[in-house]
């Protein structure tokens, strides 16, 4: 077995901690990867806090990881030692149901096994995740990352980014459309890096004006204030596409009544429900359609991450070391983060040294 070294929580109310564990040694299609980069989901704070009723203990977050591969076994065949490397959201699936046959491991009809807070596939070893020092990993289940790229920026594309561009190139957001961003966080600055580079005219909608100077660095065309009821009068029926990346309960009928007829909102925040409900008639009249939409199977993830080297994409991060890993979770209850916190895993070297 390989010694490890993370921070882990070991109840809902303790604070992230050192840690020691044990990885498995890699076997013939694994990957053996040294940690470089972790980043700060805000699903690992509802996981530490058991806030979703499925929290396993102890519990080691992290699900945005890049690192460099160390060791790999002896049927690998896309990564090599020295070889950049990342890991997101999931570390296993069933491989033979319709959804993984298809390259869509995200919807395995079995479930895929979650980089953290699961249990390894036919065992009840539990998986820890990315604010560690290093991680093992099946093939099919990390992507390559580009040395060319700042590796720090990368890690977020590992779940922010790919759960923004899979609806986005699903739906086919391109070029001659107006899409609308609605949120301006970890997801929504992501939302608009790809929305616009995929040639769309891009509107960034939010409840708060002063966001709308940074949505326009990021590379929206305009900024509509949700709150403004001239204004979204003035934008009824009009949008090709809205991606809608709050996480909170919250009414989306203002949203619909923004969309052209035939056209799509997609929900990617983790809503634990659609407050007040939906107005039939603001689908019916119109025959839109809201649905919701998950990460990327690792195919997609990895078109993304390619893209991303083509494009120059990464996230606007802020980068921490990881003993002030719990200070950020405070600052990240606040939504006091541009746009993602990013451990230097470099830091849990120095600690230990």
């Amino acid at each position: 077995m390989i010694q490890a070294r993370g921070y882990a929580v070991h109840d809902a109310q303790s604070p992230l901690a050192p840690f020691s564990f044990e990885r498995r040694e890699p076997g013939p299609h694994d990957v053996q990867i040294e940690i470089l980069y972790s980043g700060i989901c805000h699903s690992d704070l509802h996981q530490i806090h058991n806030d979703w009723h499925n929290s396993l203990y102890p519990m080691v977050p992290g699900h945005e990881i890049v690192g460099r591969v160390v060791k790999v076994g002896e049927h690998v065949k896309k990564l090599k030692t020295g070889d950049y490397a990342g890991v997101g959201c999931m570390v296993d699936s069933c491989r033979v149901c319709s959804a993984c046959k298809e390259d869509l491991e995200q919807y395995c009809e079995e479930g895929s096994t979650l980089t953290y807070n699961d249990t390894e596939r036919n065992s009840d070893k539990l998986t820890f995740g990315g604010y560690s020092d290093q991680i093992v990993v099946e093939e099919r289940f990390v992507v390559k990352v580009d040395p060319s790229m700042d590796l720090k920026g990368v890690a977020p594309l590992l779940c922010a980014g790919i759960t923004t561009y899979s609806p986005l190139r699903h739906w086919k957001v391109g070029p001659g459309q107006k899409v609308g961003i609605v949120g301006l966080g970890g997801l929504g600055h992501m939302g608009i890096k790809f929305a616009k580079a995929f040639g769309a005219h891009v509107v960034m909608i939010t409840t708060s004006p002063e966001k709308g100077k940074d949505a326009k660095r990021l590379g929206a065309d305009e900024v509509l204030v949700s709150t403004d009821a001239d204004a979204m009068a003035k934008n009824a029926a009009s949008f090709d596409f809205i991606l809608n990346t709050i996480p909170v309960p919250h009414s989306t009928n203002p949203y619909l009544a923004l969309l052209k007829r035939d056209r799509t909102m997609v929900l990617v925040g983790v809503l634990t429900e659609l407050s007040p409900p939906v107005i039939g008639g603001m689908l019916i009249g119109g025959r839109k359609s809201i649905v919701g939409s998950a990460i990327g199977g690792m195919a997609e993830t990895q078109e993304m991450l390619d893209f991303c080297a083509q494009h120059n994409i990464v996230s606007d991060i802020e980068l921490i070391p990881i003993q002030s890993v719990n200070s950020a979770y405070e600052r990240l209850v606040k939504n006091d983060v541009r746009y993602r916190f990013v451990i230097d895993m470099a830091s849990l070297a120095k600690e230990a040294a």
